[in-house]
């Protein structure tokens, strides 16, 4: 007999959403962090689980295709038995869990075992995929009613349950959920209880994510398309005239990088807003960062520089990380702002500016254009010479910054403020879409992504970039790429990541080719 903790458990039952990352609800993404235990399902987006706090323990349950990881039982076994060891635990369902999510069987189950749980309602496929397919359900000319009907049973049978005269019959709209393998079966059933074969029809397939597709037709037309066109689940139907909206409505599949998958090189902690700004463009940006920020090797040449701040006539940051590693060091120190009294600070880039400014400094000198070599020219106009500047950076970075201001006759301390370390191997997930041509772009932030990206990469995956597009957020990192036999076709005017990613849209409106066309 196993021991259970006397601390008592709880299960959340957690719509996931339709798909879409961002349709999960603040009160879901709270039980998410808090949860000892996530169960998650085939359905429910997977990089959600990226909130689960440290040490949690994540276990898929999903089902593909019929064929379950674990059964419906063995899902309400394993919450009870999480929960009476004393851990919350968060059910992740995909879309809501009362719609057709089994999520009342559990319930029930956890009512009868006597476990505390509670519903946290989620974005349902029905409302969710129909608005990204641009069809609203209901419309006051149109359609005053829904009726939502599960296409599939859990016997196998060749039949389903449905009573087909009064379905057939109800006016409004009719989303058939899980029928994309019974869709023949549906529309003759439909037009033989009376419905007319004229009715338009929509199949969404992975509705709400980068993967979207949308086929319409007509209950005459619909099963033939989806025979000629293969459409396999997970798939919603909307039958009904408010599918003819489609046509004023549309939104998502006419976003300008809808169905362009961009693999994103940028290290985990700041590639959110790229990752964010690609998405809203309809693109399925893909995170695998190439690079990883670390505390320096030796905390000494910094440590030093922090004690004798007021002999500096200014502090010149590279990088957001050079800021966050700097001021880190420096409480770490006992110290704080306060230090850099009389220090003039320099930072090269807009992102680099605005993380000093968040440390309440104003004062902040950019150059208009955003590398080194700009800095270098607004400095060349003061006197420098004689003058001591604090350069907090990576261990490993250009030289020219420093060369050129001794040059000038200044003094340059550059200090490792943090180190940038690529990963042990290539995620594995990377290497398969490359191999099925599935990526459409790399994009680059730095020199040290390109140079990391081509060595984790190898000579054997490497000629499978040939027909990939190569995004640089700058000149430097251009050079950097061109140098190591990659073709550069994308690089902004203005180096940070919102113009690399208008550069991204406006290279494939240029090119309005689809892959593999």
């Amino acid at each position: 007999m196993t021991e259970t903790s006397s601390k008592k458990g709880k299960v959340v039952l957690v719509g996931a959403g339709p798909g879409d990352e961002g349709l999960l609800t603040l009160k879901g993404k709270a039980w998410l962090e808090r949860a000892d235990v996530i169960v998650y399902d085939h359905l429910a987006n997977a990089n959600l689980t990226r909130f689960a706090k440290p040490g949690a323990e994540l276990v898929y349950a999903g089902k593909k295709a019929g064929h379950a990881t674990l059964t419906q039982q063995e899902i309400n076994d394993l919450l009870v038995r999480k929960a009476r060891e004393g851990k919350t635990v968060a059910r992740l369902k995909g879309g809501d869990p009362f719609i057709f999510g089994r999520g009342g069987e559990e319930a029930q189950a956890l009512k009868r075992a006597g476990i505390p749980f509670a519903v946290v309602p989620g974005v349902s496929s029905p409302e969710g995929v129909s608005a990204y397919a641009g069809i609203p359900l209901t419309h006051r000319d149109l359609a005053s009613n829904i009726s939502i009907i599960t296409g599939s049973n859990e016997k196998g049978k060749d039949d389903i349950r449905i009573d087909w005269d009064k379905i057939a019959t109800r006016s409004g709209t009719l989303v058939f959920l899980m029928g994309a393998r019974k869709l023949p079966q549906i529309v003759e059933n439909l037009v033989k209880h009376g419905k007319n074969p004229d009715t338009p029809v929509a199949v969404i397939q992975w509705g709400t994510t980068p993967k979207q597709r949308t086929w319409t037709g007509t209950l005459r037309t619909i099963a033939d398309i989806a025979l000629r066109e293969k459409i396999s689940p997970p798939a919603l139907t909307v039958i009904g005239e408010v599918v003819d909206l489609k046509r004023d409505v549309d939104w998502f599949e006419s976003l300008p990088l809808f169905g362009k998958t961009v693999v994103v090189t940028r290290a985990e902690e700041q590639a959110g807003p790229f990752v964010e700004i690609l998405r809203e463009k309809g693109a399925d940006p893909l995170s695998f960062p190439v690079i990883q920020t670390f505390p320096p090797s030796d905390w000494g040449p910094l440590d030093t520089a922090l004690d004798r701040l007021d002999q500096y006539r200014g502090a010149i940051f590279t990088s957001v990380n050079g800021v966050k590693y700097f001021m880190e060091r420096l409480n770490a120190r006992d110290k704080d702002i306060r230090e850099l009294k009389g220090v003039r600070l320099y930072a090269i880039g807009p992102k680099t500016g605005d993380a000093v400014r968040a440390l309440g400094i104003r004062a902040v000198e950019v150059p208009e254009k955003f590398v080194a070599e700009s800095l270098l020219e607004s400095m060349g106009k003061e006197n420098v010479a004689g003058k001591r500047f604090l350069l907090p950076r990576a261990e490993v970075a250009r030289e020219t910054l420093p060369d050129r201001l001794r040059e000038l006759g200044a003094a340059v301390d550059v200090v490792p403020a943090y180190q940038t370390l690529p990963p042990d191997r290539l995620d594995e997930r990377l290497a398969d879409l490359l191999r099925d041509g599935a990526v459409d772009a790399v994009a680059f932030t730095a020199s040290s992504t390109v140079k990391n990206f081509l060595s984790l990469l190898g000579p054997e995956l490497r000629p499978l970039l040939e027909n990939v597009t190569m995004a640089c957020i700058g000149p430097i990192t251009a050079r950097t790429a061109e140098s190591l036999g990659l073709k550069v076709d994308v690089m902004p005017e203005e180096y940070t990541v919102e113009a690399l990613a208008d550069a991204i849209e406006d290279y494939f409106a240029r090119k309005k080719t689809p892959r593999g066309a």
